[in-house]
């Protein structure tokens, strides 16, 4: 699909804008998260016409806060659920080819113990299955351990019932990049994409929803940032905030959600040092939670997570509470009895909200009936739905982060569909045009052409003919990219002298904040704190003495002055503040 485009800004930001005042747009989609930037990709990889609004960051919400797995489903196949985990693995394949630098092999641990519901004959048996659906196309079989094998390997697990266990391989992944690196995609193959643009509501014709009224929130306020963006299908990705977006479409709004509160506690990799994923099961409710180790974020951390439980009706809402952390400190305690774990070795916590379909979501609805789907809402799998919404939308509720590609080409199937459909409609036809003439998708490409194993090796071999030496935790984080950031830390090095050294893990961090606000859209510094690079999540101290810095360089790359560098310097340490206050209700 090409060479991904460099610019992708606050000031190519300024350009979309403009194309959303003076163009319309074949598809419009609401949401940046995963399924809205993998929606995105796949249609203009098709030749559609393509615009995206998210109100907040990207991935500001469930997509930066997922336990950041690429798997197949392992407990699926209790259920018999073979095409499921077989979709899913065949994408978890396609993923650490195509995306090697944001996912990346992860063996995974799983521990037997006597009265365990599940017997090692019966695990063994479905791993076996796990491989075979796989055909085989995994960093490595599964294996059978002995105690002693599994004690070798964990040796502060709990020894008392130990029967042994197996290892098998699932995938790991950077949740928060992996979607913005699949809107760049979207934004250099001719997609316009941009963050913190509010839809307020849809634009009418007739029966026949034709656009959006959106405001711009990252510029001054007035009447002047209201835009309306003309689309002939809007596609809504808005994941918790589906039913938000449902009610703006129509006062007869009926549910599709119900929501489920997710926590992952964070702790040094040094306090839990596993070798790999450990899969653990709660005693009491039978709920499997997961401990995975993430020596590539920052200087290393693992992992746990998560819980289930209910969640306000604003996601935005939803907080850690100390019943959460009693819940998974009371597990690692179970497993690891000796590590004598507490609440205060959490390095950091973060909530998310699953947008899963509640049961009154209606399974058909009729066309005189706006607040319901309009035509039968489709189960695709048990993971995601698609339905179609009041004048021609189409919602969509649920997903799982291994199957966003795939899931995009059915929801970009299904809206086809649906323009087909009312295209023979007379009264939804008025003024409807003809489906644009597009091609097949063709998102098994690489997401990133220069994050590929081939484009890293030329890379060393460039930096190496300059006399470069590029730090391995920049060719992981942006493949050959790694030499445009150290290039940016050489033309600003006289600047940088006699400033704070670098936190381990992050070298070169000016030049990597320089890089993202040019590269990945970074509008705000929480958006670099939180959703570019895992400052915030894996240090105790949330990255808060690089700030100073690190504001002076951000307001230097938006042509701003030291009094904007100041105001966003509080606003970030507000932001960073709000997200540690589950701290204070312990």
């Amino acid at each position: 699909m090409g060479k991904i485009s460099a610019e992708f800004s606050f000031r190519s930001r300024q350009f979309v804008l403009e194309r959303f005042r003076n163009e319309t747009f074949d598809l419009l989609v609401i949401g940046g998260g995963i399924t809205g930037a993998a929606v995105a990709r796949d249609a203009v990889s098709r030749g559609l016409k393509v615009a995206l609004v998210e109100r907040r960051d990207f991935a500001f919400g469930t997509s930066s806060r997922s336990s950041k797995l690429i798997h197949g489903g392992l407990r699926y196949l209790e259920n018999l659920e073979f095409g499921l985990v077989f979709e899913a693995l065949a994408e978890r394949a396609l993923l650490l080819k195509t995306v090697p630098h944001m996912v990346r092999p992860l063996p995974f641990l799983l521990p037997v113990y006597e009265g365990d519901p599940n017997g090692r004959g019966i695990l063994n048996l479905g791993l076996w299955f796990y491989d075979l659906l796989a055909l085989f196309r995994t960093p490595g079989f599964h294996r059978s351990l002995s105690q002693q094998e599994f004690l070798e390997k964990v040796p502060f697990l709990k020894k008392e019932g130990l029967q042994g266990g197996f290892s098998y391989f699932d995938a790991s992944m950077w949740d928060d990049v992996l979607a913005v690196e699949n809107l760049r995609s979207a934004h250099a193959l001719g997609a316009g994409v941009a963050n913190y643009v509010e839809a307020l509501g849809p634009l009418w014709s007739g029966e026949r929803i034709c656009g959006y009224r959106v405001r711009d929130l990252a510029s001054p306020s007035g009447n002047a940032n209201t835009i309306d963006l003309k689309a002939h299908r809007v596609v809504v990705c808005a994941g918790p905030w589906t039913d938000e977006v449902g009610a703006q479409i129509s006062s007869q709004w009926r549910s599709w959600l119900n929501p489920s509160k997710g926590v992952h506690l964070i702790f040094d990799w040094k306090r839990i040092p596993v070798p790999g994923a450990m899969v653990m099961n709660h005693p009491e409710d039978g709920r499997i939670s997961f401990v995975i180790p993430r020596t590539d974020l920052g200087a290393g951390v693992t992992i746990v997570g998560t819980t289930d439980g209910p969640t306000p009706k604003d996601p935005e809402k939803a907080e850690i509470e100390p019943g959460d952390v009693t819940y998974l400190i009371g597990l690692l305690t179970k497993y690891f009895p000796d590590l004598n774990l507490t609440a205060d070795d959490i390095v950091s916590a973060y909530v998310g909200v699953r947008p899963l379909m509640g049961a009154s979501a209606p399974a058909s609805g009729s066309e005189g009936q706006p607040g319901t789907a309009s035509e039968a809402l489709q189960k695709v799998s048990r993971e995601h739905h698609i339905g179609r919404g009041p004048g021609g939308t189409v919602l969509v509720a649920g997903g799982k982060y291994t199957t966003h590609r795939k899931m995009a080409e059915e929801i970009v199937d299904f809206t086809l569909k649906t323009w087909r459909a009312d295209l023979k409609a007379p009264m939804r036809a008025q003024g409807l045009p003809q489906i644009p003439k597009h091609h097949a998708s063709r998102t098994k490409e690489p997401v990133n052409p220069q994050a590929t194993p081939v484009a890293v090796e030329r890379c060393r071999i460039e930096s190496a003919s300059k006399n470069l030496k590029i730090p391995e935790e920049l060719l992981s984080r942006y493949g050959a990219e790694a030499l445009s950031v150290m290039e940016l830390a050489l033309a600003s090095a006289t600047e940088s002298s006699g400033r704070r050294e670098d936190p381990a893990g992050f070298p070169l961090l000016e030049a990597q904040l320089r890089h993202s606000v040019r590269c990945e859209m970074v509008v705000r510094l929480e958006d670099f704190y939180l959703r570019r690079v895992p400052l915030y999540l894996s240090r105790a101290d949330h990255g808060l003495p690089w700030v100073n810095e690190l504001s002076k360089v951000w307001a230097d790359e938006m042509g701003l002055g030291p009094e904007d560098a100041d105001h966003e310097k509080q606003r970030l340490i507000a932001a960073l503040n709000e997200r540690s206050d589950w701290k204070n209700r312990l």
